[in-house]
């Protein structure tokens, strides 16, 4: 009996090693794989929304409304801390937006293309969705633009220059061709 149910949990290892995917180890592997992804409308079982409008239908579906009436009283700058460790690692993972998806493309043709700013952004959005106020896509696309321009200013002001060097020009008289 040991040994039959041993080599049931090898079989069962080795057939799962065997299913798994591998990430691609190319460019072009990935590139394949992500024109691949943003054509389809499930991925590993899970649906793919489309675009935003069907991401809060989703998000209804999956969210129950003791979640969703706390989520909703949150104000919408701590809404979107305070969920993504939660419900936005939710996002970025099943809805696969490091390795490409449909919604992760419509999210990049608006102007976000980290993972975790995406999943910030559906979760403002929703928010908003939520408590009955305009969405105001196009401010809030501007405010994390703005957002990742400042974040980029204060790293070069902390920056260090590791090494400086000087180098001369040669003059304009020395380049002039000698006959």
């Amino acid at each position: 009996m040991q040994k039959e149910f041993f080599f049931l949990i090898l079989c069962f290892g080795f057939s799962s090693l065997s299913f798994s995917q591998k990430p691609p180890e190319t460019e072009a592997e990935y590139e394949k794989n992500y024109r691949r992804n943003i054509q389809k409308e499930y991925l590993f079982g899970v649906y793919i929304p489309k675009d935003l409008a069907d991401s809060f239908v989703q998000l209804n579906r999956k969210i129950g409304s003791e979640s969703k009436a706390k989520f909703k009283s949150m104000p919408e700058e701590i809404a979107g801390d305070k969920l993504f460790f939660s419900l936005g690692r939710w996002i970025i993972h099943n809805w696969s937006f490091y390795s490409g998806s449909r919604f992760s493309n419509y999210l990049k043709g608006l102007g976000i293309h980290h993972p975790e700013e995406m999943a910030r952004f559906v979760i403002i959005a929703y928010h908003r969705n939520l408590n009955r106020k305009p969405l105001n896509v196009k401010d809030l696309l501007k405010t994390f633009h703005d957002k990742k321009e400042n974040e980029k200013k204060e790293l070069l002001k902390k920056g260090q220059i590791l090494h400086q060097e000087t180098r001369m020009r040669p003059r304009k008289d020395s380049l002039q061709i000698q006959n």
